[in-house]
């Protein structure tokens, strides 16, 4: 697995954490990195700590803009009743598609339906899919390339 990819699958580990729990992100992230390299677990990488910690930080730190959003596009669905891992592999998506301009967002889409097949619901894929389509069409940017950084 890419360290990318497994960055954004600790990002969504440590969001539903996040989610369920409502502490501090930094108290949070010292007790997330001890549980993922327990006794018979592989040590995280630097680099993808680093990324995992970005993407955390820039979902944090734009919340209700990504939760306006998503509601935006789910209509007649409350966003606490979208499932914990759905509603936290969509704000990964939307945080990479709306600030990380280096990845192009159909990238972005592939990764979190890859997520959602891992860790979410048999139905997952298809919503997520079609969530971050709707975000994608919404973009000032062309879906199928990196934009420069600002």
């Amino acid at each position: 697995m890419g360290k990318r990819r497994e960055g954004r699958e600790a990002a969504v580990q440590f969001l539903y954490q996040f989610d369920v729990n409502r502490q501090p992100v930094t108290e949070l992230l010292a007790s997330f990195w001890k549980l993922r390299s327990g006794p018979d677990k592989a040590e995280t990488s630097a680099k993808t700590k680093a990324f995992t910690e970005e993407l955390v930080r820039g979902v944090t730190a734009h919340l209700p803009d990504i939760d306006a959003r998503i509601s935006k596009f789910t209509a007649n669905y409350e966003i606490h009743r979208i499932a914990v891992v759905d509603r936290n592999i969509l704000r990964v998506g939307i945080y990479e598609m709306l600030h990380c301009t280096d990845v192009p967002p159909v990238v972005c889409i592939n990764e979190a339906i890859e997520v959602a097949k891992k860790f979410g619901s048999e139905e997952s894929g298809r919503f997520v899919n079609g969530i971050l389509d709707r975000v994608r069409a919404d973009l000032p940017r062309p879906a199928r390339t990196a934009s420069p950084h600002p």
